[in-house]
């Protein structure tokens, strides 16, 4: 009778205890997972386009021959693993916005990139916070680590939506409410 006690108890200790589940910030982690995403496309972009890489096998044939396939370098594997070792480290250019009109918060980017232009930004509405800075880099590191292999599989098949794909649809941080807006061309 004992025995089972502590199975149960057991059982429901490490059912509180799955790992990855931990009460997140929904804010947080929906903010850093579509920064993330765009901090990815950023870097494929900045690629140039007719760059290649070849891939293939370790394995020489017994013409001494070894497989290998050329492919387009900014969205190989080797490209985007190059990218999630520091894409977290871009997540410094964003803080929390807060919407005046709605009092919606997101977190967003505040800082240009290196070519583009300082926009129109209203700082007043975003909340900078050293301690913000911190949380959205582990955040970035716990969702890279845990969702690897899921983004580079995105974004080696040039899909579109792909926020959506791995914000609202593989780790759930946002709802389907959030989903990107559908441009139609």
């Amino acid at each position: 009778m004992g025995w089972s006690r502590h199975r149960v108890i057991l059982a429901l200790f490490l059912l509180f205890l799955q790992p990855g589940r931990a009460v997140r910030d929904p804010v947080l982690y929906c903010g850093v997972c579509r920064g993330l995403v765009d901090e990815i496309e950023w870097a494929i972009k900045k690629v140039d386009p007719k760059k290649t890489i070849q891939v293939g096998s370790y394995r020489i044939g017994p013409d001494g021959s070894q497989k290998t396939n050329e492919i387009l370098y900014a969205r190989s594997e080797t490209h985007l693993s190059e990218i999630l070792e520091d894409v977290c480290s871009n997540l410094d250019d964003y803080s929390l916005y807060e919407d005046p009109e709605t009092q919606k918060k997101t977190y967003m980017r505040f800082a240009p990139r290196e070519s583009e232009k300082m926009s129109s930004v209203d700082f007043n509405n975003f909340k900078f916070d050293p301690e913000n800075s911190k949380s959205l880099k582990f955040a970035c590191e716990t969702i890279v680590e845990e969702y690897e292999d899921e983004i580079i599989s995105l974004f080696t098949h040039e899909t579109d939506q792909v926020a959506d794909m791995l914000c609202i649809e593989k780790s759930e941080f946002c709802e389907p409410s959030q989903a990107s807006p559908h441009t139609d061309l």
